[in-house]
């Protein structure tokens, strides 16, 4: 028996396709161009609120951005639109999980991500040299790096290399594919179909949540890759 030998239905499943098959769950085979952009509006919605799921690791990404002297603080934005990024830095971030400074020899030294409270706590925020720490804020149209120590002559050039969780790009043209990996295809299409119902048909509402909500666990559990884990019991040992 013949096999397709292909692995490539998510590159071909454009956004109209994905439209098309939501609402043909919801039983609705005739639509208007309006109903096409409803649904098109929907699905980005969804990816937006994909983002309060937790990790999704196939949108890490991992950057430099080069160091300038007397400079602590970098700037990631949204889009081109909304501004400049610093030199080298990239577009669309939507946090920042780890990083190290990176060295002239590249050698790298692992920085501390601490929170507003702790960086607020630091003495004088314009000392230079080495960074040891650095502190994320996350805006509307933009994320930005700050550092500490602020990077000196000495530090110009070398790179803060960093891992970066990026935002789910926009559905856009109706030809376009999604940007999602295949794994999340079923709960993609069954999570639109749970959109459009709560505008087009609610009795069906609870049913397709039903069905959404399985799939994307399922989803998220399969997620990233595994990895040993390593548990080691903390001993105590009373004085003598």
């Amino acid at each position: 028996m013949a096999t397709s030998g292909t692995t490539v239905f998510e590159k071909n499943f454009a956004i109209d396709d994905i439209i098309t098959e939501a609402y043909e769950r919801l039983g609705r085979f005739d639509y208007s161009g309006n109903d096409i952009k409803s649904a098109r509006r929907s699905l980005n919605i969804m990816f937006q609120e994909w983002a309060n799921r937790g990790l999704h690791f196939w949108e890490v990404g991992n950057n430099d951005i080069t160091l300038v002297n007397g400079q602590s603080v970098y700037t990631m934005f949204r889009s081109t639109s909304d501004g400049t990024s610093d030199a080298t830095a990239v577009y669309g971030v939507d946090d920042i999980l780890e990083a190290v400074y990176r060295n002239s020899s590249s050698t790298d030294f692992p920085l501390t991500k601490i929170n507003r409270s702790a960086y607020q706590g630091l003495s004088n925020k314009t000392n230079t040299g080495t960074p040891t720490q650095y502190f994320v804020q996350r805006f509307i149209d933009k994320v930005t790096i700050t550092l500490y120590l602020t990077p000196g002559a000495s530090e110009a050039g070398n790179k803060l290399n960093y891992y970066y969780v990026k935002r789910i790009q926009d559905a856009g043209a109706y030809t376009n594919e999604a940007d999602v990996p295949y794994r999340f295809v079923p709960c993609m299409v069954s999570g639109l179909a749970y959109y459009l119902a709560q505008k087009f048909k609610p009795e069906l509402v609870q049913q397709m949540k039903l069905v959404y909500e399985d799939e994307l666990a399922r989803a998220l559990a399969e997620d990233g890759s595994a990895s040993s884990t390593f548990i080691t019991p903390k001993a105590y040992y009373p004085g003598t």
